[in-house]
């Protein structure tokens, strides 16, 4: 694994021109790469200091347009400038683009260099400290699941994003042949990350025609959320040099099973698993039942993080794998939250609520923020759920964004852990979600009632 690069590497390189490109890159509020491709003799020469980028990155939508109604910049504020602050300790090469490298960069106010609140490297380090001044470190890791496609995403878009076809025709979970005829994509995926110095362990099939996922090691919760992002945004170049299509949208077709994104979670002290005790009947810690209670209180405060589009609630459907109530079990795929390795050392909790749309950085925040509460309010663990939880009595993950949205808005928990600046900021991105779709008339509407109405 040729891994992170120093900075004096660097410079070594770019003197002996085997790098000519470096990726100054921050992380928008939907957990894409935005930033500049800068030469390599000027990034080293002074760039690697600081540039700017217009504050708008930290407040568009998915299509990048410019909605009204954000406090931290808008059209009558004259959207005014950022400062992009690379951080060293993230320089790596992306071997699936020649000669080039990558850094990423907190975001900073252009006049007091302090960090931007609601910029998601900002607020999942928020957290962090919050955690190292209890005196715990967070270890994490997340799936990511992904549908290859037969066309290239421009094929899709010049279709107009109809007659989709999946590269596979069957349902591919641990599937090796199948996954065998996808090896075009997935092996310099695994390959290149690898280079890239993320510590990938394996793909394998998921469970539909098409479906992908890809396994990175635990791992410190802010080099997560740096893996997720780096890893999401490889696949979908990946493919794309292949002449396919990936999609992370969670549910890009009714009849087919969403895609996730999984978080394994655990507090670690002094080196040693905090949430272990050996005397336990579950290896469960009081400490980690205290933050498991927490994120079972306070899952509808920060489900928008998990779940932050129209289309995110489509995925919540019985016997899919993805949850649809708030109930924790032991081992068990048909909870929300998922206790795994019991009675070991690597015992952790796992959220399956989030979607393949998350955003790692505020996703793993928002829960850390209901641990942490968990911890603080000393909560008792209520007993595992047994059996199927599509049957169970625990309460609903909410069914909307509109419900999600309203959730955040009220959660005293998350604008004390947060701030009120950065709750009031996220739930403006969620309305302006719903006022986009409420505005357009769907294939569906139009189908069903053209000539019935």
């Amino acid at each position: 694994m040729s891994g992170i690069l120093s900075f004096e590497e660097l410079k070594a390189q770019v003197a002996a021109g085997a790098v000519d490109t470096v990726l100054v890159c921050l992380v928008d509020m939907q957990g894409r790469l935005m930033g500049k491709r800068f030469h390599a003799g000027h990034f080293v020469a002074s760039a690697w200091e600081e540039t700017h980028c217009c504050n708008y990155l930290l407040a568009t939508d998915l299509a990048m347009s410019t909605p009204e109604g954000f406090a931290a910049t808008s059209w009558r504020r004259g959207y005014g400038d950022y400062v992009m602050k690379p951080d060293l300790s993230t320089l790596r090469p992306m071997p699936w683009l020649e000669g080039t490298v990558m850094v990423l960069c907190d975001v900073l106010d252009h006049h007091t260099h302090q960090e931007i609140p609601h910029s998601p490297r900002a607020v999942l380090k928020r957290q962090l400290k919050r955690l190292e001044e209890m005196g715990y470190e967070a270890m994490m890791a997340s799936e990511l699941e992904f549908f290859l496609f037969e066309k290239s995403f421009e094929e899709i878009r010049k279709g107009g994003y109809r007659d989709l076809a999946t590269l596979s025709g069957y349902n591919e979970d641990y599937h090796i042949l199948q996954t065998t005829k996808e090896e075009h994509v997935m092996r310099p995926l695994r390959n290149h990350l690898w280079n890239a110095g993320i510590p990938v362990e394996n793909t394998k099939g998921e469970a539909e025609a098409g479906q992908e996922e890809l396994n990175i090691k635990y791992a410190p919760a802010l080099d997560t959320a740096d893996y997720h992002t780096i890893a999401k945004h490889a696949a979908k170049e990946i493919a794309w040099q292949q002449g396919r299509a990936v999609t992370f949208l969670p549910k890009w077709h009714h009849d087919k099973v969403g895609s996730s994104s999984h978080v394994h979670q655990s507090l670690w002290q002094d080196g040693k698993p905090a949430f272990h005790d050996p005397e336990d009947s579950l290896g469960m810690s009081a400490l980690m039942k205290s933050y498991v209670a927490g994120l079972l209180k306070y899952a509808a405060d920060y489900t928008y993080f998990l779940a932050p589009y129209i289309n995110s609630y489509k995925r919540f459907q019985r016997g899919t794998f993805a949850p649809t109530r708030i109930i924790w079990s032991i081992d068990n795929r048909t909870a929300g939250f998922r206790l795994c390795g019991d009675g070991t050392r690597a015992v952790r909790i796992e959220c399956r609520v989030g979607g393949s749309d998350i955003n790692p950085y505020l996703a793993m925040a928002s829960m850390l923020a209901a641990g942490i509460r968990g911890i603080e309010e000393r909560l008792e663990l209520e007993p595992p759920f047994k059996g199927d939880a599509y049957e169970g009595e625990g309460a609903h993950i909410p069914h909307t964004l509109r419900d999600a949205r309203e959730a955040l808005m009220g959660s005293a928990m998350l604008r004390a852990a947060m701030g009120d600046d950065v709750i009031d900021h996220y739930a403006r991105a969620a309305e302006c979600e719903i006022e986009d779709f409420n505005r357009v008339v769907t294939d569906y509407e139009v189908a069903r009632g053209f000539e019935l109405a």
